[in-house]
C-alpha cells in the first residue's frame, strides 16, 4: 500500500465539491466519488440528484455505501502526510511573529502561503494540492498572512483586489459592478505604488523632524550644559564676594575685641596703680595717725612740744578730688568698624555689580537710528548714532513708520529672541528717555508710554528728576550719582529689561516678568531743545568691555 501511495498525487484523493481530501468516501451510480456530507449536502439543496461531475440526473436519490477501498487509501494518505509534516516539523516549526500552517495539527508549521480562495494558510507539504491540482491552481496565492477573513470583502465574500479612488478603499470584482460602478479603480498593486511614494515622502519627514528633534535634543543638553558652567561660575563669585564679606566682619569683630581688650587692659593696669598709690598713703597715714595718738596719750610736756611741730604738719599726699577711672565706652570704636565694614561691602558690591555689567556688555549689538520713524523735530547724525532735539519742525513724508506728536525715534534692529545690550551717552542732558518698545507700538497722536502699551523705557524730566514708566504711575528712581553713559539690556525670553549707570557698574533699574511676543526696537527721545539748555545729543556708543 506503501509503494502504491508513492505512485498517486493528493489530487486522486480530493472530493472535487470542497476540494480536501476525502472524508468517508462514497461512490455514486455513475461511479465518481464524493465526501459522504459533500454529495449528500449537495442533493438535499437542489430539486433533482444528479451527479456533480458529469451531471448524471438520477431518478431516485441513490442508497450511498462507504467506499471502503478508497477509504483505506485515504486513510494510509493522511497518515503519510501527517507523518511527513511532522517529521518536518522541527526544522519548520512557526517561529513568534512567523504565519502558522492553518492544515497542520499538532505541531504547527510555518505557512509558506496563504490562499485567498481558501482563507486558508498552508505549509509545504498541505499547499502541495494548491500547485498540482489544476482547479486549485486557479486559486490566489500570496505570501502568508494572519487574518485572511480581512482581506475579503465583507459584503461580497470576495477577494480585495481593487481600490476604489473615490471612496479611498479596496473593493471587490462585484463591488466595482454593484455599489462602486460608476467609480474609478485601480489595482492594489498600482495604488500601493502610489501610497508608498507619499509614504517614502512621509518618512523622509518624520526622519528630518527626528533629525530636527535630536539637534534640539543636543541644543538643550548644551544650554544645559552652559547654564549649569554659569551656575556655577555665578556660585563661585557669590561665594567669593560672600566670604569676603564674612572675613571682613570675622576680622573686624576680632580687631574690635583685641582694640577693647586692649582698653580694658589699660584701664585696670591705670587703675592698679592708683589703688596701689592710695594703699601707699593710707600706710602712710595710718602710721602718722598712731604717732599723733601716742603723742596725745603723752604725759612728757617737752617731749609733746617738741613732737607736735613735726607731727601737726599734713604728711605728703597727693590731691585724689580730681582723680577717677572712667568707665568703658566703645561707641567711637563700633562705629568705626562699622563704618570700615561698610566700605568694605560697598566695595564688594562694586566689584559684583562690575562682573555683572561685563556678562551684560558681551551682548552688544550694533543699534543705528532709523530716519523713517524720526519725528519732524529730530536732527538724526548722517551715520545714524546721534539723535539731537530742534526747535523747528522739518516738512517730512509722514509715512506709518514716523512718530508725529512725541519726539520719538527707534533703532533699525529688531529683536525677537536672546538676549543683547547698547549703550546711550546722555551727558549734559536736562531731559531725556530711552529703553525698548515694541515694533507694533501706535506712532500717530498722542500715545500711552507704558509697558502694557508696549512701552519698557525709563527717563530723565528735569535736572535730578529721574524716573521709570510703569503702567500705573511713574516711578522715582532716586539715584545717587548722575549717570553720563546708559547700558540697556534685553533679555527676551525670560522677560528682562535692564538698565545700568556704565560709569559707576551700577543698575539703575529693571522691568521684570515682562511676555514679549512681538518684535522688540531701541527707542530714543532726546527731549525738547528747551531754548538750548537741553540741546545736547544722545549718542549710540560702542560697547567697552573692559569697564
Amino acid at each position: 500500500m506503501s509503494a502504491a501511495s508513492n505512485l498517486l498525487s493528493e489530487d486522486q484523493f480530493l472530493c472535487s465539491i470542497c476540494l480536501e481530501v476525502f472524508t468517508d468516501p462514497v461512490s455514486t451510480p455513475c461511479g465518481h466519488n464524493f465526501c459522504n456530507e459533500c454529495i449528500t449536502q449537495h442533493w438535499n439543496s437542489k430539486a433533482i440528484c444528479d451527479c456533480p461531475l458529469c451531471k448524471e440526473v438520477f431518478s431516485n436519490e441513490p442508497q450511498l455505501k462507504v467506499n471502503k477501498l478508497l477509504s483505506d487509501i485515504v486513510s494510509q494518505f493522511r497518515h503519510e502526510a501527517e507523518l511527513k509534516a511532522s517529521n518536518s516539523s522541527e526544522q519548520q516549526a512557526a517561529k513568534p511573529g512567523e504565519v502558522p500552517c492553518d492544515v497542520c495539527t499538532g505541531t504547527k508549521v510555518k505557512a509558506l502561503k496563504s490562499c485567498l480562495v481558501c482563507l486558508v494558510s498552508y505549509c509545504q507539504t498541505h499547499l502541495e494540492p494548491h500547485l498540482t491540482v489544476s482547479v486549485l491552481k486557479k486559486h490566489q496565492l500570496m505570501e502568508p498572512v494572519e487574518n485572511l477573513e480581512g482581506r475579503m470583502c465583507l459584503k461580497h465574500h470576495k477577494p480585495l483586489e481593487l481600490f476604489c479612488q473615490r471612496e479611498q478603499t479596496c473593493v471587490c470584482m462585484m463591488c466595482t459592478v454593484l455599489e462602486h460602478k460608476t467609480h474609478e479603480f485601480v489595482p492594489l498593486s498600482e495604488e500601493c505604488e502610489g501610497k508608498k511614494k507619499e509614504l517614502r515622502k512621509t518618512e523622509a519627514e518624520m526622519q528630518q523632524m527626528i533629525q530636527e528633534r535630536r539637534v534640539k535634543i543636543k541644543e538643550i543638553r548644551e544650554c544645559v550644559k552652559m547654564s549649569k558652567a554659569a551656575a556655577d561660575r555665578e556660585k563661585a563669585q557669590r561665594v567669593e564676594v560672600f566670604t569676603a564679606l564674612k572675613e571682613c566682619v570675622e576680622r573686624g569683630l576680632k580687631q574690635l575685641m583685641e582694640r577693647m581688650e586692649e582698653e580694658e587692659e589699660a584701664r585696670e593696669k591705670q587703675a592698679e596703680g592708683l589703688i596701689r598709690d592710695l594703699e601707699e598713703e593710707i600706710s602712710e597715714l595710718m602710721k602718722r595717725s598712731s604717732e599723733v595718738k601716742q603723742l596725745f596719750l603723752s604725759e612728757d610736756h617737752l617731749h609733746l612740744l617738741q613732737g607736735f611741730s613735726s607731727l601737726k604738719a599734713a604728711p605728703p599726699t597727693k590731691d585724689w578730688t580730681e582723680v577717677s577711672v572712667r568707665p568703658s565706652s566703645y561707641e567711637g570704636t563700633v562705629v568705626r568698624a562699622v563704618a570700615q565694614l561698610e566700605e568694605t561691602l560697598s566695595n564688594e558690591m562694586k566689584k559684583l555689580f562690575e562682573a555683572d555689567l561685563k556678562r551684560k556688555q558681551q551682548f552688544a549689538v550694533d543699534v543705528t537710528l532709523d530716519p523713517d520713524a524720526a519725528h519732524p523735530r529730530l536732527i538724526l547724525s548722517d551715520d545714524g548714532k546721534q539723535v539731537s532735539p530742534d526747535d523747528v519742525r522739518k516738512k517730512l513724508p509722514d509715512n506709518p513708520e514716523r512718530f508725529n506728536y512725541y519726539s520719538f525715534v527707534l533703532g533699525k534692529q529688531s529683536f525677537c529672541s536672546g538676549k543683547f545690550y547698547f549703550e546711550v551717552q546722555v551727558k549734559g542732558k536736562t531731559h531725556w528717555n530711552l529703553g525698548v518698545s515694541k515694533k507694533s507700538i501706535s506712532r500717530k497722536g498722542k500715545i500711552t508710554v507704558r509697558p502694557d502699551e508696549g512701552f519698557w523705557i525709563i527717563g530723565l524730566e528735569n535736572q535730578n528728576a529721574y524716573f521709570s514708566c510703569e503702567n500705573d504711575t511713574d516711578v522715582d528712581l532716586s539715584l545717587k550719582c548722575v549717570p553720563e553713559k546708559v547700558g540697556v539690556f534685553v533679555d527676551y525670553e525670560e522677560g528682562l529689561v535692564s538698565f545700568y549707570d556704565v560709569a559707576a557698574a551700577a543698575p539703575i533699574y529693571s522691568f521684570t516678568g515682562c511676555c514679549f511676543t512681538d518684535k522688540l526696537l531701541p527707542i530714543f527721545s532726546p527731549g525738547l531743545h528747551d531754548g538750548g539748555k537741553n540741546s545736547a545729543p544722545l549718542i549710540i556708543c560702542p560697547v567697552n568691555q573692559t569697564v
